[in-house]
């Protein structure tokens, strides 16, 4: 808490930490640059150690004049994860509010201006999402969560909550029971598109290193529900999200993925450690010993299918 003190001279800083997705990045980059319209801005990119390119790119795309010296580089000389990504990014923002965003998303028009004027009219909104939307055109599940405590994860996993679809007992993983045309509260959100104001994340220490890559926006989120604050799904604006172009290991993007088996093994690795720390943080106390035992064995099956499929 209190490790950022830049002044706060703007209305949005945008941070986004990026791994070999040079011709996505800058898609996303420009996207903002064209879309964005009403608020005052800067793009700062995190480039942790990519070797395809993206960081040349950056150099050239900060040269240009639209860019105005609104795009500020940091170039990270090994791959240090999305956490320590961001914390390195906020330490030079200077925004009133913060919005993480992956390199593999597009943003529509209207969405940014939209989204920080939702913020505005929300004082007691600790982080907001809007519509993430995959290829198919169907939103995002995992930018629309409740917590995953034992027994959401367990009728998510088992595939109970796909048989009693829109029950709300059975389907508090996805929070699918839900209209997701209406703004409404939400658990967690994902870190593909993250509005925080400065002032709360801040408060809370921003976001946990412990985490290198996956389970550290549902750890935030849960920090900020803890502390008070609400956090919103805002269907109204929507964001393109090419889900899974570093990892490699996500469905959706299967077929377009440039990750080598190693990057899936890796990402696969910190998917499922990611499950582990963030129960041990949160809910190891509060539930029995029993239920701790099978939740770790559970993610160790997962972890174990998973690793075979690569």
């Amino acid at each position: 808490m209190g490790k950022f003190i830049k002044k706060r001279g703007i209305d949005l800083s945008i941070i986004i930490v990026s791994y070999n997705t040079k011709k996505l990045l800058e898609e996303c980059i420009r996207s903002v640059q064209k879309t964005t319209k009403k608020i005052g801005f800067e793009i700062i990119v995190v480039d942790n150690a990519s070797s395809d390119g993206s960081y040349q790119m950056l150099e050239n795309l900060q040269k240009e004049k639209v860019f105005n010296k609104s795009l500020i580089l940091i170039k990270s000389k090994e791959n240090i994860g999305f956490s320590k990504g961001n914390n390195l990014g906020i330490k030079v923002s200077s925004g009133k509010y913060l919005l993480f965003l992956n390199p593999d998303t597009v943003v529509y028009e209207k969405t940014i201006d939209g989204m920080f004027e939702f913020m505005e009219q929300h004082p007691e909104c600790g982080a907001s999402t809007c519509f993430v939307e995959l290829l198919s055109g169907k939103l995002d599940d995992s930018s629309h969560r409740g917590f995953p405590t034992p027994s959401r994860s367990f009728f998510h996993f088992s595939g109970i909550s796909k048989v009693f679809k829109n029950i709300k007992l059975f389907n508090g993983y996805n929070l699918s029971y839900l209209d997701i045309s209406k703004t409404h509260e939400i658990d967690s959100l994902a870190g593909s598109f993250m509005l925080v104001p400065f002032n709360v994340g801040d408060k809370l220490g921003w976001w946990d290193e412990d985490y290198f890559f996956y389970g550290e926006d549902i750890d935030f989120c849960y920090r900020i529900k803890k502390a008070g604050y609400k956090i919103y799904f805002v269907p109204e604006f929507k964001t393109l999200h090419l889900k899974g172009i570093s990892s490699g290991i996500k469905s959706v993007s299967k077929d377009i993925t440039k990750a080598t088996n190693e990057t899936k093994r890796r990402a696969t690795h910190h998917r499922f450690n990611s499950m582990e720390i963030f129960y041990n943080k949160h809910y190891k106390k509060i539930y029995p010993k029993i239920v701790t035992y099978l939740v770790l064995v559970g993610i160790k099956i997962k972890r174990k299918i998973a690793e075979r499929k690569i």
